[in-house]
């Protein structure tokens, strides 16, 4: 039976005849949309991030972490052509409206344009951080690119030229939709709908958290934006100004990231199980039936007692095969605070991992931890989507109390680590900040601490931390924050890091399954290591058996030699 096996990032609907989704499992696949079956799968060689349909139905154009687009017929999926001169993930690709050519959004900080043998015509230089979205502007003259740099470009076709920077207050800014009279719809990281027509411009609140994707449907003057709120809001468009229609909180499930309007009143989403799900938003009503969970693992954590606990996209906590307990969402992380190991993800809902008992709810997904004492109580920090960092003191009868929120970053929060007395953390936008845990003041924050979005730190003790980046590289930090840079032996981004009790050894996971060992003693790399094709999702170093362990997205657990 043909399912997703990791989490689902895009989702396309082709009229009432079919659904197509892009999954972390690397897995395409069309699904016949009246009985919801599998039709055909095809593969990426990394994490596919979004697809689409061609306006013909003839085509679906597929967008991934292997630095490709591809082509693909429909409903077979035969591969017609490969779009292969990214130099990093491309995030989106979209089809012309009238012509045989594709646009692609890439993290090389790139817009290109190819026809559909495959040829690459133009590439759109301009942009100064990763590339998030594309679409084509009215009759596809132009083009329209986001991008984490915080700015809108708009670029002409025939030129290969930047026709203008569209404002957006310098806000990051992920999606973008354009109706057929040229109004620009940008939603971004403060959870606004930035209406840009052809005199003025408009900032609309819409959402509580950044928005992760607006999807039109001109026909119909529809307009949906997703956040990392957990909502989905439905607006009508025909005044040129968005007038809420809907609004709905999303099923645990449902990944905020994209959607797409399908037969009739159907919404259908992209999410954390094996298949998508669907929405009526006429009758505001989602689809009931169960979606298989995937086993994907985001999370590991050695425990003293010899336990290894693992937690991922649905939310079960497990030890080895044995449930432990139960989140109902996909979580990031595992953190010990005394009794309790701290968990959370999607929900914004910090758990005790050990009983599935919720401990406290934020306005955004959640997705690191650290622990430290301080006068002699437990602490733990929980990095957020929102860029705060979520302070919490154990209590006296095994509970937390919410201390306070400490404004880490202006971006989502990646990373957190504490060593010796200062609390370190890494973000989306490159940065990185200290605190010292005795007084809970800021230290610094070095705004370009990395070359592109960090992705993951380490405490090595004494006031050292290492950090890791999609810049390939390796950051050793000494307490006088001052960095050691060096090239890993990963050819994809970089996507966590972990030490040894001594912080002599240094473990990176990547994408792409690959493992290296970092020794810092004699400045050295091991041998790189690929335990899987899947992604690496989280390090910890078990040092019960002086091994690091490396939970993947294929929901295994690999045993990796200091």
């Amino acid at each position: 039976m043909i399912l997703h096996r990791s989490p689902i990032s895009g989702v396309a609907a082709l009229q009432d005849k079919y659904v197509a989704t892009a999954g972390y499992d690397n897995q395409v696949i069309c699904w016949d949309q009246r009985t919801g079956l599998a039709l055909a799968r095809a593969f990426h060689d990394h994490l596919a991030n979004q697809c689409a349909f061609s306006p013909d139905g003839r085509y679906l154009l597929t967008s991934s972490s292997d630095y490709t687009a591809r082509l693909w017929t429909v409903p077979d999926l035969r591969l017609v052509a490969v779009f292969s001169a990214h130099e990093d993930d491309v995030e989106m690709s979209a089809f012309h409206p009238s012509r045989e050519l594709i646009a692609t959004a890439s993290r090389d900080h790139r817009v290109r344009v190819y026809d559909f043998t495959g040829r690459l015509l133009t590439t759109f230089v301009g942009h100064t951080a990763d590339v998030i979205s594309v679409e084509w502007a009215g009759d596809g003259d132009e083009l329209i690119s986001s991008s984490d740099d915080g700015t809108v470009k708009r670029w002409s076709l025939a030129t290969g030229q930047l026709v203008s920077e569209l404002s957006t207050d310098g806000v990051e800014t992920d999606t973008v939709a354009i109706s057929s009279d040229g109004t620009v719809f940008a939603g971004n990281d403060e959870g606004a709908i930035i209406v840009i027509g052809p005199a003025d411009r408009t900032s609309i609140p819409a959402h509580d958290a950044g928005i992760k994707r607006l999807v039109l449907n001109d026909a119909r003057h529809l307009l949906v934006s997703l956040s990392y709120d957990r909502t989905m809001r439905l607006w009508d468009v025909s005044s040129g100004q968005p007038r809420p229609l809907d609004s709905a909180s999303l099923p645990a499930d449902v990944w905020p990231r994209s959607c797409a309007f399908a037969a009739d009143s159907r919404l259908v989403f992209a999410t954390f199980g094996a298949t998508y799900r669907g929405y009526d938003y006429e009758a505001r009503v989602w689809d009931t039936s169960e979606i298989p969970r995937t086993g994907g693992v985001n999370a590991v954590l050695p425990r003293p007692d010899g336990a290894t606990l693992t937690v991922g996209d649905a939310g079960t906590v497990r030890d080895g095969d044995r449930r432990v307990a139960d989140t109902g969402s996909l979580c990031n992380f595992l953190t010990p605070l005394g009794p309790l190991v701290l968990s959370g993800g999607q929900l914004g809902k910090i758990f005790d991992a050990l009983t599935g008992r919720e401990l406290h709810q934020h306005r955004s997904p959640l997705n690191c931890g650290a622990s430290f004492e301080r006068d002699g109580e437990q602490y733990a920090v929980v990095g957020t989507y929102t860029g705060e960092g979520i302070l919490l003191k154990l209590t006296d009868d095994n509970g937390v109390t919410h201390v306070t929120d400490l404004p880490l970053h202006t971006n989502a929060v990646k990373g957190v680590a504490v060593s010796g007395d200062l609390l370190f953390s890494v973000a989306a936008d490159a940065s990185a900040t200290w605190y010292r845990t005795p007084t809970l003041e800021r230290v610094a924050t070095t705004e370009a601490a990395h070359d592109k979005i960090a992705n993951g730190c380490a405490g090595l003790g004494d006031g050292w931390f290492a950090s890791v980046s999609r810049d390939l590289k390796l950051r050793i930090w000494n307490p006088r924050r001052e960095a050691d840079v060096l090239t890993t032996p990963h050819t994809h981004s970089v996507k966590c890091v972990a030490a040894s009790d001594d912080g002599l050894s240094v473990a990176t996971g990547s994408y792409d399954g690959s493992v290296a060992v970092y020794d810092r003693s004699t400045d050295t790399w091991g041998p790189v290591t690929r335990p899987t094709t899947s992604g690496i999702s989280s390090l910890a170093y078990d040092a019960r058996q002086d091994v690091f362990l490396a939970g993947a997205y294929d929901g295994q657990v690999y045993h990796i030699p200091r």
